[in-house]
């Protein structure tokens, strides 16, 4: 399972970004997670200020 980002919905504020314990993840337009280095600890889910992450 990796996580799914609605990029509808993603500010682009970099909380998750900052969260992820293995820098999974990158923030330009949207965040976009690195499927392969992400570990689903779920991290940048429960920081998404605007709820544009889920596992």
């Amino acid at each position: 399972m990796v996580v799914e980002i609605d990029e509808d919905t993603c500010i682009a504020c970099g909380q998750c970004e900052e969260e992820c314990p293995v820098d999974a993840l990158t923030v330009e337009e949207v965040a976009v997670v690195d499927e392969d280095a992400c570990i689903d600890c779920g991290n940048c889910v429960e920081v998404c200020p605007v709820d544009a992450m889920s596992l």
